[in-house]
């Protein structure tokens, strides 16, 4: 009887989906360090877009940094460059059949910090 009940718990642990179940995208909010207004060009490899600064647009998780090229209204620039990190989940989804492979594919182990102050020189 032991025996059965350990194949009936050992048969879905194998053959079960081990991907993370991740949003792909994150919110992470942005502000210039001078508390000024702006728009950013936001980029990893998988997304591309302009952002009105401050606010919190949706980020692509990706493996490699988020670069921003910021402007301020009144013409001042900043390039600055968010690390992504990987996420405790990763050792979790290798530990089943897959060994993290379709989670390294989606990058949505990653993550960016929920907030990112753009450093910029005073006027």
């Amino acid at each position: 009887m032991k025996k059965l009940f350990f194949i009936s718990l050992l048969i879905p642990a194998l053959t079960s989906c081990a991907s993370i179940i991740n949003d792909a995208y994150v919110p992470v909010a942005l502000s210039f360090s001078d508390g000024s207004s702006g728009e950013c060009f936001v980029s990893n490899k998988r997304m591309s877009m302009d952002v009105e600064i401050p606010s919190s647009p949706l980020i692509r998780r990706s493996d490699d940094n988020l670069i921003l090229r910021c402007t301020t209204e009144d013409g001042r620039t900043a390039n600055a460059s968010v690390p992504s990190t990987m996420g405790g989940k990763i050792v979790a989804s290798a530990v089943f059949i897959d060994f993290g492979i379709t989670d390294a594919i989606t990058d949505k182990h990653r993550e960016y910090p929920a907030s990112f102050v753009i450093p910029i020189k005073k006027k």
